[in-house]
């Protein structure tokens, strides 16, 4: 059995080929600052770099499905699923957690794509919720999102990589519901002070042991990407 990847990348090309091979399942993608900060003034963009934001955007490439928090789609002003290049497989649809239904106009610039609202049922009725022309709507819990039957309907539908954007909320949700199978982590050269970094969840008993899969520099980022442990 081989030990993790260590070293450098020059680049792009040279970094996408440590994540072509996303799980059947969860893989989450984040940024932290050096001091464990996940975002800075609401927004994870000023930890990032060129190099890291590229990343983010092509890792979908990899996916069927992207899904992340309303909070966070609206705070990046989230858009249209925009590759260098696809090749012959479909960009995936966004898959937007939110009870309001409120997702942000910038995310149906393409009127080609068309993406998913994760909710519940007392959001559809309270708010009259309902699948058109921009999007689906996908229930999963009555009073609160359940994260395991909302990721249990996505794969219903054929959509099994699905890659977790965020925010620290939605991971925190996501890893407190045993969820998440791989994490791809970005750990920026910064120190952003104390940041609201999420709730937390209390559903599992013990930490969740993971294996490193590669540890990647560039420049005086990082990057690494954890798999678990079977």
């Amino acid at each position: 059995m081989t030990g993790p990847h260590l070293g450098t990348v020059d680049g792009l090309d040279q970094l996408l080929t440590f994540y072509a091979a996303p799980p059947s399942g969860v893989r989450a993608n984040m940024i932290f600052s050096a001091d464990g900060a996940a975002a800075f003034a609401g927004r994870a963009g000023p930890l990032s770099e060129p190099l890291d934001q590229t990343l983010l955007r092509e890792l979908r490439g990899f996916a069927d499905v992207v899904l992340v928090g309303a909070g966070t789609a609206r705070a990046e002003q989230y858009g249209p699923v925009r590759l260098r290049a696809n090749g012959t497989r479909p960009l995936p649809p966004i898959a937007v957690v939110s009870r309001s239904g409120a997702l942000p106009d910038s995310l149906f610039a393409d009127p080609a794509q068309r993406h998913i609202l994760v909710t519940t049922a007392k959001s559809v009725a309270e708010h009259g919720l309902t699948p058109d022309e921009r999007r689906d709507v996908l229930v999963a819990g009555d009073e609160s999102v359940d994260l395991a039957a909302a990721v249990g309907q996505l794969r219903a539908r054929g959509l099994h990589r699905i890659l977790c954007e965020g925010g620290p909320t939605l991971l925190d949700e996501m890893t407190a519901a045993d969820l998440v199978d791989e994490l791809c982590v970005t750990v920026s050269p910064t120190l952003a002070g104390v940041q609201d970094i999420g709730r937390g969840g209390n559903a599992l008993t013990a930490p969740r042991a993971l294996a490193l899969s590669h540890a990647l520099s560039h420049g005086d980022y990082l990057y690494l990407k954890y798999s678990r442990r079977r």
